[in-house]
Formats: structure tokens, C-alpha cells, sequence
């Protein structure tokens, strides 16, 4: 391992060298570790333009790069840095994540400001940041970025509470009267079959950039981001620039250079946080039992939720809104039906954590207290509604709910904090999608595969999947959606994958206790998967808008769950993952003949078998269907 880095340094140097002597210090090239990532750049009157290269294939053509908008850049030196370590993650897809890139870092000039620009190339992908110091106060800085596609490359991105955009190709941007609105991560599908995402990492470094902008520059034929800020300081680093590479548009779920980009863990003593599933009361409202109980906001609704979180080993229980009435400063008032300290007390003894709602619109507590009056009342968490797309706003509400041991879970379209999960681990989930029963033209199984593919790029999600009683809900039985009744398609089989498929730190069910006992035996698919602890995660099988099957380990037991949009479907898992001469026990979680994700959701079978290592399992879904296995050793 130690030649080949040092093989890979001398390369780099070399080319360095030679591109310097033959092209006056205008011509710099960086290549990853494996040979097949390459970013070129040329310093031409003054700007700075890269390329991006995979095996020789140009994926971005000449893009221009820059941070002081219209400014003259030299380039007064370069040097080099490689590195090839691992580090493990207090919780995430991987137990351990390894770190291995070479490095291009160029000494600037940038009219009188001292700069640097890190070019970091990954096996996988590339990340972009300045470094600026000498500057004057109130300079206005603007990370400016290029993406020079092909006419024919397609975009997808995000859509705040609705379907994900896309396909919109880069020569359909350039007719467009009035360009969309494009979200981090983008998702680019290249014709050579190629895949990329566009996002940034480490905002927690350099909040006051905000968030990343794109837009389309039609005398330019190029995609463009923007992060801007009035600099002050000494010296400001720009949060990173990331472009990820892959070959199939599943495994950029699970690309690790995001995290590997971010901060380090800042917390000293993480042993306090722990990823788990969590029951939810919200959509549960209304819910009637076969004994006549009702489900409501009240201590007795309360308690059934712990008695189960504690008997199936649900490490959490979720109080949504309106356990308070009003909101004051440094005040709740408390509805009058609950009990909140009997609950707390009665979740303490049942070796339950809680966390508890606190929504910004029905009044402002002020966030100096916040935290801390949360963890006076027994809470292990927050689930922060309406924070805005606030940068620096939401990087604090993080550090205060970790230095009063608070998990954090932020709703209502938050930042995209990508990495923030390494820098401050209690920050457990996010609500940077569509989560279910809220709109169904929105969320349906396209959708569900589109944000599986797209919107988890940018790190964990609560989108609150696993929802049992489908047929009820479609019935209009709940309080709280959906909106419009026999909207609702989906088998409770992809209900269960559901879970498994979206990585969360805290995976929230949002179904009733009994809905769960009714489906025991399919429930044990959610029971027995452990959440954020996992040692590997790959995506097998993906699609956009068609399919995905997500395999996740967690010491010798796998994981894996597929879905299907509104086609039946089979599916190929092939189990080349397992370990050769073992022989394992799988039990499998499957659509029937009958099922059918609106005329018959319900429907489903357990069977078991037995595997080994290279055997081919035909996953085949129902419409809107969907397919589960738990294997383990025999």
C-alpha cells in the first residue's frame, strides 16, 4: 500500500512538473489514486478553468472556477497532498469510511487577496475549495462553479414537498422561457452511462455562504452554482464543492466523499447518541382499536406507544404537535389531556428515550432555553419544525442540542447539511424531501424511487415510511391524512423495504401499535433490522423512476429490500455478497399473486429458506409492490 501512494505522489509530481515547464505555470493535472478520475485546469488571462475526466471521457468540459467575481488570478505556486486512512463513524451506512484522494492545492493571487483553491480527487468523485486571508472587510465573495455538460445529459434534482424534477436535459434548459428552481444534490445522467451528482459538504464551516444556488446560463450553455457572503475576518474557508462519479445511479446513495469532506466529529464524548427506530403518535390520531380505544393527544394513548416501543425493543416514542397550547417566552402551556411528566417517568422506567416536537409558528420559546428546558423534562431529542433555510441558524440549534445531549431531527424543508452527520452526529434526520400521507399526488411509488435516488444523496432522511393499515388510511379513517381518501398506493411488503431503503439515523414509524401486532410476522422485518449501525450498505438494483433494492449489513446478517413503481416487477438479487462455503437462513417478505398496491395492499406471505453465497433470488413485486429478506447465518 505504502509503494503504491508513493508511486501515485511521484506520478503527480511529475505531471505537475512537466505541465509547468511546458506551459508556463498555466497547465496543472490531479488524477485519483486508481488512475480513473482526472481533473485538468488551465489559469488563461487570469481565470481559472477545470475539466473532469473518467478514463479518459471528458464528463465536464472546460468549466470556469472562481471566488472573487471578475477579479485577475495568478497562480503563484502548487504543491501536493495524498492520503489513505480510514475512520469509523459513530453511526452511518458503514462501520468504517475509508479517506483516500490525491490532492492539488494552487497558491493564488487573486487581485491583493491571498488565496488557495484544494483540488481533492477521490476514486469516485472530486471536491472543490478556497481558502482566502488578506482580504478587506465587506468584500463580497462568490463561489462560482461551471458545469459545461453535454446538450443531451439530463438533470434531476429535488423538489421541495413535491416529485423530484426530471429528466430535463441540458438542451431542453436552453429553450426554457423560465428556468425551474434546481435543488441540491442535482443528479446528472450522462450518455456514456455515467451518472454524477452535483452538492456541497462542510457548510459548518463557512455558514454565512448559505446554501448552494444553481442556475442556467443560456449565452453559455452551463450549469452554474453560486454561494456568496460580505467576508470579514481574518481568514474564511468556502464550504466544499463536490461532484460525485458513478457508474450505476444507485451508488451515489452511498458515495462516501461527502462525509469524508466534512469536519471531523466535534463532539468529545459521543457515546450518548444512538441511531434507532422510533414510533410516531401524529398520523396515528383517531386510530380506533378492536377494544373501542381511540387514539388522541392523552397520557393513555401515550403509554400503549411505550408499551410497545418497549416490548418490540423500539428504542424511541415521538410526540408530535400540539402536546403544548402556546408558546411564550421560556413558556409552553401544556394541554390539558397529558400528562407530559407521568409519560416521561413512565418512558424512563420502560427503558424508552422520548423526543419531542417544538414548532417555530405557534410561537417563539427563544432558542437561548430551548434545549436545555428539553432536557429538563426527560427528552433524548428535538423534532424541530419550520427552522427555514437558515444556515447559520440551523448549525447552532445543532451545537446547542448537542451540549444538552438533545438529538436533533429538522422538518419543513431544512438545509440540506451534508457531512454535518460526521461533524455533529446528533444531528440524526431530516425531513429534506416528501414524507408520506401529506399530498399523495406527490408521493407515489415513481416518486418514493426518485427521492430514494436523488434527495438521500444529500445524507439521512425522515421521510416516515411503514405504514401497515393501508387499507384504513385509504378509508380516511385518520385524522391526519391523507388528504384525499384511496390515494394511498402501496403494499405494506414496500412499506417495510421502504424503511430499510432510505437511510436515516432515526427511522420513524408512523403507524398504530396494533396495526403492527395484526402483521407480526412482517413486522419482524422492521424488529430485527438495526438502524444506523450498519457495517456496509450497497444499492444492487436501481432505476430512475422503475426500481431500487437496497442491501444493508450489519455483522454476518444482511438486509435488503427492494421496490417497484406502479409495474410488476422481477428483480435479480444476486447474493455474490455473501461468504463463500456458508450456508444461511433467510426469511422472505413478499407480494402475493393478489397483491396489488391499490385494489388489494394488504395482501402479503412469509416463507423461509436457506442460501449460500452466489444464488440468484427472483424478487417479484406487485404493482407499487415490494420485497424483503433477512438472511443470517445458519
Amino acid at each position: 500500500m505504502f509503494k503504491k501512494i508513493k508511486y501515485n505522489l511521484v506520478l503527480l509530481v511529475l505531471i505537475a512538473t512537466i505541465n509547468a515547464c511546458d506551459k508556463k505555470d498555466t497547465n496543472f493535472s490531479v488524477s485519483s489514486s486508481d488512475g480513473h478520475v482526472t481533473v485538468k485546469l488551465i489559469n488563461e488571462k487570469g481565470k481559472i478553468t477545470y475539466a473532469l475526466f473518467k478514463d479518459e471521457k471528458e464528463l465536464i468540459k472546460s468549466s470556469e472556477i472562481s471566488i472573487l467575481p471578475y477579479a485577475h488570478t495568478e497562480i503563484k505556486g502548487t504543491f501536493l497532498n495524498s492520503e489513505n486512512k480510514t475512520w469509523q463513524p459513530v453511526w452511518g451506512q458503514f462501520s468504517e469510511v475509508k479517506n483516500e484522494y490525491n490532492e492539488l492545492v494552487l497558491n493564488l493571487l487573486i487581485e491583493n487577496v491571498t488565496a488557495k483553491l484544494y483540488v481533492r480527487v477521490f476514486n469516485k468523485g472530486v471536491g472543490f475549495r478556497y481558502e482566502l486571508e488578506d482580504y478587506k472587510e465587506g468584500v463580497e465573495a462568490n463561489f462560482y462553479c461551471e458545469y459545461n455538460l453535454n446538450n443531451n445529459d439530463a438533470l434531476y434534482a429535488p423538489n421541495g414537498e413535491r416529485s423530484p424534477l426530471g429528466p430535463i436535459t441540458i438542451e431542453k434548459l436552453t429553450k426554457l422561457k423560465k428556468q425551474p428552481k434546481l435543488m441540491t444534490p442535482l443528479v446528472v445522467e450522462k450518455s456514456e452511462k455515467n451518472h454524477l451528482s452535483i452538492l456541497e459538504s462542510d457548510l459548518y464551516v463557512a455558514p454565512e455562504f448559505g446554501t448552494i444556488k444553481f442556475k442556467f446560463l443560456k449565452d453559455k450553455k452551463a450549469l452554474v452554482s453560486t454561494n456568496t457572503t460580505k467576508l470579514k475576518g481574518a481568514k474564511i474557508k468556502t464550504p466544499w464543492r463536490v461532484i460525485l462519479i458513478e457508474e450505476q445511479i444507485g451508488d451515489l446513495v452511498t458515495n462516501t466523499i461527502p462525509l469524508n469532506l466534512a469536519t471531523a466529529n466535534q463532539i468529545e464524548d459521543a457515546s450518548w447518541i444512538k441511531p434507532g427506530k422510533t414510533l410516531w403518535d401524529w398520523r396515528v390520531h383517531d386510530y380506533k382499536t378492536e377494544d373501542g380505544f381511540v387514539y388522541g393527544i392523552n397520557t393513555e394513548s401515550y403509554v400503549r406507544f411505550i408499551d410497545f416501543a418497549a416490548e418490540k425493543g423500539i428504542e424511541y416514542f415521538l410526540i408530535d404537535a400540539n402536546w403544548f397550547t402556546k408558546v411564550t417566552k421560556g413558556h409552553f402551556e401544556i394541554t390539558d389531556k397529558l400528562d407530559l411528566e407521568k409519560v416521561s417517568n413512565y418512558a424512563k422506567e420502560s427503558g424508552v428515550k422520548l423526543i419531542l416536537y417544538y414548532d417555530r409558528h405557534k410561537g417563539d420559546y427563544g432558542d437561548e432555553g430551548l434545549f436545555s428546558y428539553f432536557k429538563s423534562l426527560g427528552m433524548s431529542g428535538i423534532k424541530y419544525g419550520f427552522m427555514g433555510n437558515n444556515v447559520s441558524f440551523t448549525s447552532d440549534a445543532i451545537q446547542k442540542s448537542a451540549k444538552n445531549h438533545l438529538l436533533v431531527n429538522f422538518h419543513d424543508s431544512p438545509v440540506p447539511f451534508t457531512g454535518i452527520e460526521r461533524t455533529f452526529p446528533n444531528a440524526i434526520t431530516r425531513e429534506y424531501c416528501h414524507a408520506q400521507q401529506d399530498s399523495r399526488r406527490a408521493f407515489t411509488p415513481e416518486s418514493f424511487i426518485k427521492m430514494a435516488l436523488i434527495n438521500a444523496i444529500q445524507g439521512p432522511l425522515d421521510m416516515n415510511n411503514g405504514n401497515f393499515d393501508l387499507i384504513g388510511i385509504n378509508r380516511g379513517d385518520r385524522q391526519k391524512g391523507p388528504k384525499k381518501p384511496n390515494s394511498y398506493y402501496a403494499t405494506v411488503v414496500s412499506e417495510a423495504a421502504r424503511t430499510l431503503i432510505i437511510f436515516s439515523g432515526l427511522v420513524c414509524l408512523p403507524d398504530a401499535p396494533e396495526a403492527y401486532n395484526k402483521k407480526s410476522d412482517l413486522f419482524e422485518f422492521i424488529e430485527k433490522m438495526p438502524v444506523g449501525k450498519w457495517d456496509e450498505s450497497m444499492v444492487v438494483n436501481s432505476k430512475m423512476d422503475a426500481y431500487i433494492s437496497t442491501a444493508r449489513r450489519y455483522k454476518e446478517e444482511w438486509f435488503i429490500g427492494s421496490v417497484t413503481n406502479k409495474q410488476e416487477r422481477t428483480l435479480d438479487i444476486d447474493l455474490d455478497f455473501l461468504k463463500d462455503g456458508k450456508t444461511y437462513v433467510v426469511t422472505y417478505y413478499e407480494d402475493t399473486e393478489e397483491t396489488h398496491g391499490m385494489k388489494n395492499p394488504e395482501a402479503y406471505q412469509v416463507r423461509t429458506g436457506k442460501v449460500k453465497k452466489g444464488d440468484i433470488i427472483k424478487a417479484i413485486m406487485a404493482p407499487g409492490g415490494g420485497h424483503c429478506m433477512w438472511i443470517r447465518p445458519e
